[in-house]
């Protein structure tokens, strides 16, 4: 229904025109077009796609139209570094700059509008926790001595204190550095939480101050989890709200997937009995102490890999399991005093995850993926995993339906369209409606379901591609095989590199293959300095990459996403091969295996489509600026050879391409000298 709340085009552009001046910037075109789009999906309430390249001024174009809103929108993102720039840098600044053209807010600070930051409970620290203590396995948490993890500790703990007087935050991202152990120490999960209610230290809470804050705000900034946990699985975690904009979109069904995931391992299950223990009069703890050694049992005889079928042991460990689990929640008291409030509370919260995850698993539903985990036992042993085979069902039935969804990301177009992104998240591609008109979709459409009216637009990039990126793929070399690098591809990234003087961020499809290929680099180009994923945190390696030119970075998939690095630091991006899932990937493929049972092509819907996001957002590192310059390597052969291939170079930034390997060479010579 057609909303009379949102903002129109004039206003939009009016706020937006302000905002850039204040900003000391310029309009671009691509932001214009997708502010004014913002507004018209908040006023038809049709749902919106917008691709949108690196550089366009993206997050300025949403915030406008949504702080404009006469109701309260959502901001999304999948990274925290993401969300942090919103609420530190992006917003304050839009706020500031456009304060004379902006409506006047009694929420807001100084009468603007407001905003707020949202994050799940254990993203905080809990001052009961940090006052009171809570038992865990080896007794009440006590004064740690000093060193590297009682230090942390008490550093956090003496901060959560500061932050308490101040009236800080008090989450983890403003929290002093700290391991994710460590951090454990000082906060709770929402099953540990005792309630503002029944918590002596509850008007004190920063994660009730959090909702509260954001009870009060116009926008509200979460991330795709809690959105999922909201909207999805029902549990109330955000003020109600009209409008939904989801950066970094192409995250979605990902992080949508891995907050519905759940895990069993035999430790957490003894962990829970031991807990329950201290609570429990009767013996159901040790009947659920008795159940985890029957778990591990099963788990010794099945092998790692995607369960299609429970074995019969397997299956009857988890209702042994469940079953136990159920009686212990039976069994807690419930009129405890109030001093065991916490440990009980927590003791509780643990067996009902038990319980949660082992029903899941035993019921065995055609519409999940269950599968074993193989882990060395300093890390707990095996891990039983249960995930939805899709995701686009509960997205459309309980996010789309409800809610107004702009979805944006400079990588929605795989293959040159939004199709293949839209279908993933629950958006029919007969549902989508002509960009030039305002009108329903067609009437031919299932009368059984309830349309869904989108429409995506691409407004570009301000980056000049044909000009300034080169796509080489090494047509001349093998196809990659599975025994990682051969002497053929390591003798291509030798000359690679060699040609561009170090400049280059390698981009691998394991951590074998990354390593093979820095050692070779680092042997036969001894003058360059060869940074490989593992030798230092993430951080680090980006700014020692950053401070030195004639560096090189090779990693894995974290780099495929998370750098930066914009200007001379990086000239070559190297993709050694084009990244389908692995063959053995429990949910990949049995997500694929079901989208060929229901006549479609799995390898083209999940596979592929799979690698073009990846290879979008890995070529993607090269071009940062409108003065970068430089090559995408793409060391794969079938990107050329293979039927596939067009779809995959479809999904690419409109770089100019050859298969000219001496053309390459000379062009990387000529910017390593200039």
């Amino acid at each position: 229904m057609p909303s009379t709340d949102a903002p129109s085009t004039a206003r939009v552009r009016e706020v937006l025109a302000a905002a850039v001046a204040g900003l000391g910037g310029e309009e671009r075109p691509g932001q214009i077009q997708m502010a004014e789009a913002v507004a018209r999906a908040m006023a038809s309430a049709e749902h919106l796609l917008v691709q949108a390249g690196t550089g366009t001024g993206k997050s300025l174009a949403y915030l406008v139209p949504a702080l404009l809103h006469q109701r309260r929108v959502v901001v999304a993102t999948a990274t925290l570094a993401l969300q942090h720039q919103l609420v530190a840098r992006d917003i304050p600044a839009l706020l500031t700059a456009a304060e004379h053209v902006l409506p006047a807010s009694s929420a807001g600070p100084s009468g603007r509008p407001s905003y707020a930051v949202l994050k799940g409970r254990s993203n905080y620290a809990c001052l009961h926790r940090i006052r009171e203590g809570v038992p865990d396995d080896q007794g009440v948490l006590v004064e740690l001595p000093a060193g590297s993890t009682g230090s942390e500790v008490l550093a956090l703990r003496d901060w959560a204190e500061q932050e308490a007087q101040s009236q800080g935050l008090g989450d983890r991202d403003s929290a002093p550095k700290h391991t994710e152990r460590v951090w454990r120490q000082v906060s709770v999960t929402h099953r540990e939480c005792l309630g503002a209610a029944k918590c002596p230290f509850g008007q004190e809470c920063f994660a009730e101050r959090a909702r509260e804050r954001a009870i009060q705000a116009q926008l509200v900034v979460t991330n795709h989890s809690l959105l999922a946990i909201d909207a999805i699985e029902g549990v109330p975690m955000i003020p109600d709200y009209d409008v939904v904009v989801v950066d970094e979109a192409h995250e979605l069904s990902a992080r949508v997937t891995q907050a519905a995931t759940d895990e069993l391992s035999v430790p957490e299950v003894e962990r829970a009995a031991r807990r329950a223990q201290r609570h429990v009069q009767g013996t159901e703890a040790d009947d659920l102490a008795d159940a985890a050694e029957a778990l591990r049992a099963a788990f010794g005889g099945c092998a790692a890999g995607r369960l299609d079928s429970l074995p019969t042991g397997l299956a009857d460990a988890l209702v042994l399991v469940r079953d136990a689990s159920r009686a212990v929640l039976s069994a807690f008291p419930k009129d405890a005093d109030v001093e065991g409030d916490a440990a009980r509370t927590q003791a509780r919260g643990a067996v009902q995850d038990i319980f949660k995850n082992a029903e899941r698993m035993a019921a065995n539903s055609e519409a999940d993926v269950l599968w074993l985990s193989e882990r060395d036992r300093g890390r707990g042993g095996d891990l039983l995993c249960v995930a939805p085979l899709q995701v686009w069902g509960p997205l459309r039935d309980r996010l789309f339906a409800e809610k107004t969804v702009v979805l944006t990301s400079a990588t929605l177009m795989l293959g040159g369209d939004f199709t293949a992104l839209a279908t993933s998240i629950g958006l029919k591609p007969g549902e989508r409606v002509d960009h030039s008109l305002q009108t329903a979709p067609p009437a031919d459409a299932e009368d059984d379901e309830e349309v869904l009216p989108w429409r995506g637009i691409d407004v570009g990039s301000p980056f000049d591609y044909p000009r300034q990126a080169i796509l080489y793929v090494a047509r001349h070399l093998p196809p990659p095989g599975r025994d990682g690098l051969g002497a053929a591809q390591l003798d291509e990234i030798v000359a690679l590199v060699d040609a561009a003087q170090g400049r280059t961020l390698g981009l691998f499809s394991s951590r074998r293959a990354a390593e093979a290929a820095a050692e070779a680099t680092r042997e036969r180009l001894p003058h360059l300095t060869i940074l490989a994923q593992g030798d230092a945190q993430l951080p680090e390696l980006a700014r020692l990459f950053t401070e030195d030119p004639h560096t090189c970075l090779f990693g894995t998939l974290s780099l495929w996403q998370g750098v930066d690095v914009p200007g001379d630091t990086c000239q070559l991006v190297i993709v050694d091969r084009i990244p389908f899932p692995r063959p053995d990937d429990p949910l990949m493929s049995a997500r694929q295996r079901a989208a060929d049972a229901a006549g479609g092509n799995g390898f083209m819907q999940v596979a592929a489509t799979h690698a073009a996001l990846l290879l979008a957002q890995g070529t993607g590192r090269l071009i940062r600026t409108t003065s970068d310059r430089g090559v995408v390597a793409i060391l794969d052969p079938r990107l050329v050879t293979a039927r596939y291939g067009n779809f995959l170079r479809a999904s690419l930034p409109p770089m100019w391409s050859t298969t000219d390997r001496d053309v390459v060479l000379q062009g990387l010579r000529r910017l390593a000298s200039s």
